[in-house]
């Protein structure tokens, strides 16, 4: 009997072990090993009664030996009562060691999860950990083993299994305990319409929602957070509760995520993340592999990790610290005179009569387009194509990848000084008073544009309009199709040196000082931009925003709409001398001069921000004539006339690793 009794006691284990999973079938296992004690408790009483008839063969002498084995059996069950608590009492130890295993690995994921957080909300200097305070819940179950011993068999094994499922049920997801600094959420409880079991996991998505409604199955519990009752109400709280967060800046919502993990999961929503880098211009997603998944279920927005991303660059722009650049030295001593970078290629020309072309990553000059028998002055690249033209009257169209010149375009009868590209068809512009249009898949000549009297400065092209500016003080539109010229924009007083055209207005920048801003249908003049002092040798158009350059040593931003200048880029930080490129983005204008400096500038509060590069030579000779710039990356194109600057390009990398 002992053996079957310790039979039933790892049966009882056992059934103990299977209890930790799931706490809905606690009634049935209940039940199930209720039955097993109570007919193996008769089963052995039948045996025992059987065997005394067959021995004694009276009936009082059975009873009276029935008695006397019953204060034997009673003394079995306390001793085998003694062994099931101590079995239980180990099973408990166990039990405890596995809960505080569990729970040292939760904290661990929890602080993990806080780090993350704080990160992100560091990374917009809003993070306030001093109001923080730690919240732990613990609850344990005490069981009276004298209790137990004191109750028949049938009985103490139901109050051992009840105490073993309180015992676990105790430990369960309904106290865990919050990580630090994080405070539950008060909301209703939510439970499962189908009335099987409370849906312990705070749905995620719409589709954990429904999953939710459709089954009902144990989930993990994020934290005691408890959604409102009814799948409806909590669908429109939901709904209603994103439309809010919708409203909110990114810093807010970071610090949102940090109130609670409901907040937290809220302030995750992809859509909502997607909207604010469509705000910022964002336009790809970051899928970033992790290394530990903080918590099961649990899914990291890809448009927030871009956006996180960007805000890191961007900062690093502004005040991350400046690691010697790449230097590429090439051309000799020679003038590098236009500038091309793209993806990770970057293209320089020279009047040394060749190309170049480098690795933005590596540095290193991976060919030399040899061919042009004048200096290059302009060039233009698309994917693996690159077009230059040189004083020797041609242009060529090369493939980047191998350094072979495909073709040779004959024409011009003069300096190609100007090239657009626009998908397969490139519009040159010349010192012949000409522009061509050129197909560059076949290197035919399709139309030549005729109708300026002077060298051909600046031409734009958007596949339907060309528009050209000349030394003739006239802007031209032209129809390419049919070889017109649809309008002559005339008001410049001196030559034009500089285009810019995004389908509805022409922005031109001339000797004269000023620059107009021209409609391109009806020909007219809408504003006349007064300010510099000198030749506009450089402009960019985005948005209505036009941002100049000039000789005068300014940079100037307008909008165009209005023709009022939103802010003068000067200062005691300003350029010393003639501003010779620039370029913008939402956040930033990079401006480069003849002093040697290119120097980052706030483009909405006109706020100069510091110099992104001081060459030594800088006042004494020494300039930076061009420069391109990628999200992560500046390329400055840098030398001098004298010779105190030596030829060479300079690559500032400020892309920051998400791992």
């Amino acid at each position: 009997m002992n053996q079957e009794l310790l039979s039933v006691g790892s049966k009882r284990r056992r059934t103990g072990v299977s209890l930790r999973g799931n706490a809905s079938s606690s009634q049935v296992d209940e039940e199930q090993m209720n039955r097993v004690v109570e007919e193996e408790q008769q089963q052995q009483l039948r045996q025992q009664e059987e065997e005394h008839i067959a021995r004694n063969g009276e009936i009082g002498g059975a009873e009276s030996g029935l008695g006397g084995r019953t204060e034997s059996q009673q003394e079995q069950l306390e001793e085998n009562n003694n062994r099931l608590i101590a079995v239980d009492e180990e099973s408990t130890g166990n039990h405890e060691e596995e809960e505080e295993e569990e729970h040292g690995a939760e904290q661990e994921e929890e602080v993990e999860e806080e780090e993350e957080m704080d990160q992100e909300s560091d990374d917009f200097d809003q993070s306030d950990d001093s109001s923080r305070e730690d919240e732990h819940t613990n609850s344990n179950s005490v069981t009276n083993s004298n209790s137990i011993m004191d109750l028949p068999i049938h009985q103490s094994s139901q109050f051992y299994i009840k105490t073993k499922m309180k015992r676990k049920l105790d430990h369960g997801s309904e106290v865990r305990s919050f990580s630090l600094g994080k405070k539950p959420c008060k909301v209703s409880e939510y439970t499962s319409t189908t009335g099987l079991v409370p849906c312990s996991a705070t749905p995620t998505t719409f589709g954990d929602l429904r999953a939710a409604n459709g089954q009902g199955q144990q989930r993990r519990r994020i934290t005691s957070v408890q959604p409102p009752t009814g799948l409806q109400e909590w669908l429109k709280m939901f709904q209603l509760a994103l439309y809010v967060l919708s409203f909110l800046e990114p810093k807010d919502l970071l610090q949102a995520a940090q109130t609670c993990r409901y907040w937290r999961i809220l302030a995750e929503d992809n859509l909502l993340w997607r909207e604010k880098c469509k705000e910022e211009g964002i336009d790809e997603p970051l899928h970033i592999k992790r290394r530990k998944v903080i918590k099961p279920g649990f899914i990291h927005s890809p448009w927030k990790s871009a956006y996180i991303r960007q805000h890191r660059i961007d900062t690093n722009w502004r005040r991350g610290e400046l690691k010697s650049p790449k230097v590429l030295k090439g051309h000799d001593d020679h003038v590098i005179t236009c500038l091309q970078f793209c993806g990770n290629r970057i293209v320089s020309g020279s009047d040394d009569n060749t190309l170049k072309v480098w690795s933005a990553v590596t540095g290193k000059c991976l060919r030399t387009l040899v061919g042009h028998t004048g200096g290059v002055w302009s060039s233009q690249m698309r994917d693996n194509i690159i077009i230059s033209g040189s004083t020797d009257r041609t242009l060529k169209v090369w493939n980047a990848e191998t350094g072979e010149c495909i073709h040779t375009l004959y024409g011009h009868t003069s300096t190609v000084r100007c090239m657009h590209l626009h998908e397969k068809r490139v519009v040159s512009g010349s010192r012949d008073a000409t522009l061509r249009v050129w197909d560059i898949e076949t290197g035919q000549c399709l139309h030549v544009l005729m109708g300026h009297v002077a060298a051909v400065r600046c031409v734009q092209y958007d596949g339907r309009r060309v528009v050209s500016g000349a030394y003739d003080f006239m802007v031209k539109v032209w129809d390419p199709e049919t070889e017109t010229c649809l309008h002559t924009l005339q008001g410049h007083t001196n030559r034009v040196y500089s285009l810019q055209f995004d389908g509805i207005h022409v922005v031109s920048g001339s000797l004269d000082t000023s620059i107009r801003v021209w409609d391109v249908e009806t020909g007219n003049c809408i504003h006349t931009l007064t300010g510099h002092q000198s030749l506009t040798s450089g402009m960019e158009l985005k948005d209505n925003i036009l941002v100049s350059g000039n000789a005068d040593s300014t940079v100037k931003i307008w909008d165009i709409k209005t023709g009022q200048c939103l802010q003068t880029l000067q200062g005691p930080n300003k350029h010393q001398s003639a501003v010779t490129c620039l370029q913008f983005n939402k956040n930033f204008v990079i401006t480069s001069s003849d002093d040697g400096t290119v120097k980052l500038w706030d483009l909405k509060t006109g706020e100069f921000i510091r110099n992104l590069v001081t060459l030594e030579s800088g006042g004494s000779g020494g300039v930076v004539w061009r420069i391109r710039a990628s999200n992560t990356k500046l390329v400055c194109a840098v030398g001098s006339r004298n010779g105190t600057e030596e030829t060479k390009l300079l690559v500032l990398d400020f892309d920051v690793d998400m791992k």
